[in-house]
């Protein structure tokens, strides 16, 4: 049964303090991997895994962990942890690593990774570490599927490559949004997400 500051540390991020909208940190691979439902997905559940890992790994060693050398220790947890992942992804799904090329392994520069390192799992113990990435992981992943998802329907009338458009309204003259399989088309889609989290969940004070 998870404690009240365990819930919020886990739900936080999904709306209140989501990494993306609120502190708009991993941007890159929000434009980069959301073309398709497929690799955007697979990014998710990789840096999910990578956080929540390291997170770990990192509170387990926060004790004995040296100040002058821990961005050090971090980065070699992180990479060590994508190196991983990459090798899986190439080992069980080779098409969609090709996909997503650099991005993966571009998970070890990902701001929200070093900064709940950093912030978080160096000052607590192992779950609560855990649970906080998993909800910044969470957080991220929500933003990175409805722009992935918008852009795949709108982009490519598909999703998760099925086609979805009904055929009349092709008929009828229905184009898809080349816009959408652009960055512009992601810029624009986060931007409304934006938004759209400000108006509904407006920031308390103090955050």
């Amino acid at each position: 049964m998870l404690s009240k500051n365990d819930k919020k540390v886990l739900t936080d991020p999904l709306i209140s303090n989501n990494p993306i909208a609120m502190q708009v940190l991993g941007i890159c691979s929000a434009l980069a991997v959301t073309t398709q439902v497929k690799p955007a997905f697979v990014m998710c559940v990789s840096v999910i895994v990578v956080m929540c890992v390291s997170s770990m790994v990192i509170s387990l060693l926060r004790t004995g962990l040296p100040s002058r050398i821990r961005i050090i220790v971090e980065l070699c947890v992180v990479a060590s942890m994508v190196i991983l992942v990459d090798q899986f992804l190439k080992a069980f799904l080779f098409d969609l690593s090709k996909q997503l090329s650099v991005f993966v392994g571009l998970i070890i520069t990902n701001c929200i990774v070093m900064g709940r390192l950093e912030a978080f799992a160096l000052m607590n113990k192992p779950f609560p570490s855990i649970l906080d990435g998993l909800g910044n992981g969470l957080g991220y992943s929500i933003v990175l599927m409805f722009v992935a998802a918008l852009r795949e329907l709108l982009g490519a009338g598909k999703l998760a490559g099925i086609p979805v458009i009904p055929q009349a309204l092709i008929d009828l003259g229905y184009v898809n949004n080349g816009l959408m399989v652009l960055a512009p088309g992601a810029f624009i889609l986060l931007g409304l997400y934006i938004w759209a989290q400000n108006s509904l969940f407006p920031p308390k004070a103090g955050k």
